[in-house]
């Protein structure tokens, strides 16, 4: 689980309710492995440009985890800047934004860890040194080896689809 959030805002512009934190804490908990759950990484480089590209997230022990080749893009703004947002789009249901940080973990215990989540949602990973590898990957992800990078919330805004509809901002403890 994802830590709980410290502080709510309602964001709503038509009186309806807060969202519940639990209608996010659901969606990731159930849907985030799911082909239908759309997700983005969003970076920025050194010159200030934004980049946004395809991954596969996956939730392990509170911590939201992804991978990344080394010389990939999204890999070289993370060394400059760890800063970054992770957006998923949980079909029939929620938007969810986070901005936090994404930091590059070598831990061979963590790897382990998130191969096996990986591995039990049906890609094939496993921990090469302080990478992972697997004989396919996303097209974004770059060649393997790939890095693993386990991300820190700070805030996050989620937008209803369905009812009960409504927006929400939530803040984490630093």
């Amino acid at each position: 689980m994802l830590p709980d959030p410290v502080e709510a805002t309602d964001l709503n512009i038509y009186n309806t309710d807060q969202l519940p934190w639990s209608r996010v804490r659901t969606a990731l908990d159930e849907r985030l492995a799911a082909l239908e759950t759309t997700q983005f990484l969003g970076t920025v480089g050194a010159d200030g440009r934004p980049h946004s590209a395809g991954i596969g997230a996956c939730l392990v022990g509170g911590c939201l985890y992804f991978t990344s080749g080394p010389g990939s893009r999204k890999s070289r703004h993370l060394t400059g800047n760890p800063a970054c947002t992770l957006s998923f789009r949980f079909v029939d249901d929620i938007d969810v934004v986070f901005e936090g940080v994404a930091t590059r973990t070598t831990d061979h215990a963590e790897l382990d860890r998130v191969t096996a989540v990986y591995r039990d949602g049906g890609w094939p990973a496993e921990r090469d040194g302080d990478a992972v590898t697997a004989p396919f990957s996303a097209q974004s992800a770059g060649p393997a080896p790939w890095y693993l990078y386990r991300f820190v919330p700070r805030v996050a805004v989620g937008v209803a689809l369905t009812d009960p509809h409504g927006a929400t901002r939530w803040k984490f403890a630093p």
